[in-house]
């Protein structure tokens, strides 16, 4: 920072500069200004590209373990309001962004996103150019980063940075996890504006919690569902022994394979109930399946993930935040008479969208399992349905907690599941995408009062 700089941030609303520094193990370091708590933090760097929502990235469980990177230049503008917030504290270990705004104006906020940090204790640079720096993790990849607020020498920092932990074989979701049963029913924390009234609780639903979002709890109970929580290692036979109407498994950060004790559960309940699976829980079910996991060169983390749906042919805009992704060609070999004639795998996935097919494979243990949803930005797996048994998993986040609301057919399909419905997943995700938002029966009526 020059002294005209420096002068010119002290007669604004910014506060007065602290230098910080944000080094890649790579030796990549940008030097920009604290805007969180002072000290230092270490994680795997990733960048999420959603426009809008950073509260709600900021206190995602998922994050656990990572720096994140908001790619929207200015953030904090509309200010921080509690009931958007996905856990009670942030689980990330630090922020970046461009420029964070001190003085932000919305009738929502309760205060600033700066301040929420701090009080958080969370470690946080603004100044930094983060076109640049998401160019580079795109061409170089994820990898370990830090940031620093006390002064300490580059170089210095650089090595410590290079000797942190690992993301990679370290199970996270102990972390984020719930410490024991919880009934919730349908009282689920969650934000009021926007929200029409929930239906009637029908079904229960126990939900392991591998660091679930409150706003994926809260679609749950919206959905019809009472739900109790439990932890991420709770025995399959104690979940049984409630005798829920469905079993679901959250959203969750880092390594799914550090996370046996979780797909080892999820083994033993497939085929007992009605199962639904998101995010680390896709990976679960895959993993139980005796799939498996890849590292992807730098994730998906954003609200503008086109997947498309091999059954509908419907292209979803989905928000998502995972680093690793399930191999659906390790699941076992096609069956042709089911995938269109075809008996070889395709590496990229896209080919079955081009084919407008939704290829099923031969599971040594769980039978068949179709391909359901594709990601068309890279050609990954993003869904599976169990054809013999009543299960379903998707990579993405259908919530819309931040992000489009295209995927929020996914809990009425749950729904439609728990009560043996056979076309659970045949559903016109238009007219479902809004069920549940206050201003959609608003509109409507707005609408039959222009037409009479």
């Amino acid at each position: 920072m020059s002294k005209v700089s420096d002068y010119l941030l002290a007669n604004t609303s910014k506060p007065p500069a602290r230098r910080a520094l944000l080094a890649l193990e790579d030796g990549t370091v940008f030097e920009g200004v604290a805007c969180g708590a002072e000290g230092e933090a270490f994680g795997e760097i990733c960048f999420n590209t959603s426009m809008e929502g950073y509260l709600e990235i900021v206190t995602d469980p998922s994050y656990a373990g990572q720096i994140v990177v908001l790619t929207y230049p200015q953030v904090g503008n509309y200010g921080v309001n509690l009931e958007d917030a996905q856990a009670e504290h942030p689980a990330l270990r630090g922020l970046v962004v461009r420029d964070m705004c001190a003085t932000p104006s919305s009738w929502r906020s309760q205060e600033a996103l700066g301040d929420y940090l701090i009080r958080e204790g969370v470690v946080a640079v603004e100044g930094i150019d983060t076109r640049a720096l998401v160019r580079h993790i795109r061409d170089h990849g994820a990898q370990r980063a830090g940031i620093i607020t006390t002064g300490e020498d580059a170089a210095a920092f650089l090595e410590k940075v290079r000797t942190s932990p690992d993301l990679v074989g370290v199970n996270l979701a102990r972390e984020v996890s719930c410490s024991g049963i919880r009934r919730l029913g349908t009282s689920v924390p969650t934000r009021l504006f926007g929200l029409a009234e929930p239906r009637p609780a029908r079904r229960t639903v126990v939900v392991y919690d591998c660091g679930a979002k409150r706003s994926i709890l809260r679609d749950l109970a919206r959905s019809g569902c009472s739900i109790t929580t439990v932890p991420w290692n709770t025995p399959a036979e104690t979940v049984l022994s409630m005798n829920p109407d469905g079993v679901f498994f959250s959203n969750g950060p880092g390594d799914p394979d550090a996370v046996g004790e979780t797909y080892e559960q999820v083994g033993k309940i497939l085929g007992k109930v009605p199962v639904f699976g998101i995010c680390l829980g896709h990976q679960m079910m895959a993993k139980a399946a005796g799939g498996e996991i890849e590292k992807l060169k730098f994730g998906h983390h954003g609200g503008n993930h086109p997947v498309q749906n091999l059954l509908t042919g419907r292209v979803e805009v989905t928000a998502q935040n995972h680093g690793f992704c399930p191999r659906f060609q390790s699941l076992g070999a096609l069956v042709p008479e089911l995938s269109g004639g075809f008996d070889n795998h395709e590496e990229d996935l896209r080919a079955w969208a081009r084919r407008g097919i939704a290829p099923v494979v031969d599971n040594e243990r769980f039978g068949r399992i179709r391909l359901t949803h594709v990601n068309l930005d890279d050609g990954t797996a993003e869904g599976f349905a169990f054809l013999d048994i009543p299960a379903f998993s998707v990579q993405y986040h259908p919530e819309a907690a931040p992000g489009p609301t295209d995927a929020h057919y996914l809990f009425t399909a749950f729904a439609r599941l728990m009560v043996g419905d056979a076309d659970y997943l045949d559903i016109d995700i238009a007219a479902d995408r809004l069920d549940g938002w206050s201003f959609a029966d608003a509109g409507a009526a707005a609408t039959e009062g222009k037409v009479a």
